[in-house]
């Protein structure tokens, strides 16, 4: 093999790892939940839409979820629908706008799961006061370092919000 070839073969290599390594740090269920959801970079078409604010969650151990912008029809239904999140979540930015930064999907049947993944089990009693549910947060505009899925994220601050 000459030369040339070893070169154009060695790039082609690095070419197809480094397309694999990017492929693996993107999730399909979270570009999808971006594609179908970017309306809601507006909170006001999320508050047209049915959604209404509950306050900004902070983590017991650091972090936040943010403020949580739930949809009282949706929760009741129990149904699984990616375009129809049970709550929209923004983080409060220091000017006093709110960013988009994940979706939540709420519900009473479960085990439950969307695209393959399954939610999460809340039990009774829980910090919300809330009946046993399952739940999945898609953090599909903010990156999350504790996973796409996690409840919290470190990221997130509730510093900013209103009170």
């Amino acid at each position: 093999m000459t030369r040339s070839m070893q070169s154009l073969a060695a790039l082609a290599f690095f070419a197809v790892a480094a397309g694999c390594a990017q492929a693996a740090d993107t999730n399909p269920l979270a570009d999808k939940v971006r594609t179908a959801l970017d309306r809601f970079k507006d909170v006001n078409v999320a508050v047209k839409e049915g959604y209404a604010p509950i306050p900004c969650a902070s983590g017991v151990e650091g972090g936040a979820m943010g403020i949580h912008y739930v949809n009282g029809e949706y929760l009741k239904d129990d149904a699984v629908d990616l375009n129809k999140p049970e709550a929209v979540m923004y983080e409060p930015m220091p000017d006093g706008k709110l960013a988009l930064i994940a979706v939540e999907y709420i519900t009473t049947k479960g085990p439950a799961s969307l695209e393959n993944h399954l939610f999460s089990f809340i039990g009774t009693p829980n910090r919300y006061g809330l009946p046993a549910f399952y739940e999945l947060h898609v953090w599909a505009w903010k990156d999350n370092p504790t996973g796409t899925f996690a409840d919290m994220n470190p990221n997130v601050s509730c510093a900013a919000a209103k009170s």
